[in-house]
């Protein structure tokens, strides 16, 4: 089953008490399509600028990530430069240069219309609207969305997600989107709002998956050294939309086993996990599905009672 990832792709300067790098390739939409291309065929809808090297088009290409829908366009790719803190909670941003992202408008091949899943990651309301319109034969579509959109965009990004299956956000966001601080009263709250399913990253304490019906919560997966946590949220994305599509799931039908659900939340953190253990997406060089299966192997392990 093929899945569709729309989003930024970008390059990013890194600094950590790991080290630093320049200019290293990011982007939420890089990171999910690289997490999700261990499940299913994943295909990018982006934007880059004359400066995007041949070698990271390669490697995306190396995972089998379907790059027609991957515009290519005069000027600089979207560029964003942070710092860690030394525990590496919290991270100050010294640079965001949006260059050719700032005029993004998505332009769909027509090959994939037909597509079945679709994940619309964080950009612009309408625009995650019109790029839903534009595929008539989904059986999942889902997403995630900022401060900033939640702040200044409300009615726009409550018209999207009043569509979607499922709403990925951070526990933050969760709490300013629906207004109230207890995590479970914000959860029954954003999903009046429309998705089905709602999951709430909560960094290196976890996640939850809130349906009108039931509650699953995980712990993050504990790693003896965190080099780079930048990505590791839309990994999560990207493993979790990715195992549902390698399944068949079709979250509109309704039936479903759910435990289904709660499995794609195990191997989005084990993703997540992963993502860590190096900059940037260099795990992903090495990565295997054999890695993946064994680390949700431990996982459920260390969670069984």
């Amino acid at each position: 089953m093929s899945l569709v990832v729309v989003g930024s792709v970008a390059y990013d300067g890194i600094e950590t008490p790991h080290g630093k790098r320049e200019r290293a390739l990011g982007g939420a939409c890089t990171y999910i399509a690289l997490s999700a291309s261990y499940f299913t065929e994943a295909s990018i809808v982006g934007v880059v600028g004359e400066d995007f090297a041949s070698e990271d088009r390669h490697l995306l290409a190396s995972k089998g990530i379907d790059l027609e829908g991957l515009e290519q366009v005069p000027g600089k790719t979207f560029f964003w430069a942070g710092k860690y803190s030394d525990d590496m909670n919290d991270r100050t941003t010294l640079r965001t240069d949006l260059n050719v992202f700032a005029d993004f408008n998505p332009k769909l091949p027509a090959s994939y219309v037909r597509k079945p899943y679709l994940f619309l990651g964080n950009i612009q309301p309408l625009l995650q609207r019109d790029v839903q319109r534009q595929m008539p034969a989904l059986r999942f579509v889902g997403g995630d969305t900022m401060n900033y959109w939640i702040n200044d965009y409300r009615p726009d990004l409550l018209e999207a997600i009043r569509s979607w299956d499922f709403l990925l956000i951070n526990d933050s966001e969760a709490r300013l989107l629906s207004g109230e601080y207890n995590l479970r009263r914000a959860a029954q709250k954003i999903l009046e709002m429309g998705p089905n399913t709602l999951i709430i990253k909560r960094g290196e304490y976890g996640a939850m998956l809130v349906r009108r019906d039931s509650l699953f919560m995980v712990p993050g997966y504990l790693l003896e050294d965190v080099f780079d946590p930048t990505g590791a949220g839309d990994c999560f994305a990207g493993g979790f939309v990715g195992y549902l599509a390698e399944r068949g799931f079709d979250l509109r039908n309704g039936n479903f086993d759910v435990h289904e659900l709660h499995r794609a939340v195990i191997y989005g953190s084990v993703m997540g996990s992963f993502c860590c253990e190096q900059f940037g997406v260099e795990r992903f060089r090495t990565l295997t599905r054999k890695d993946i299966d064994a680390r949700f192997d431990e996982f459920r392990r260390f969670t069984a009672f």
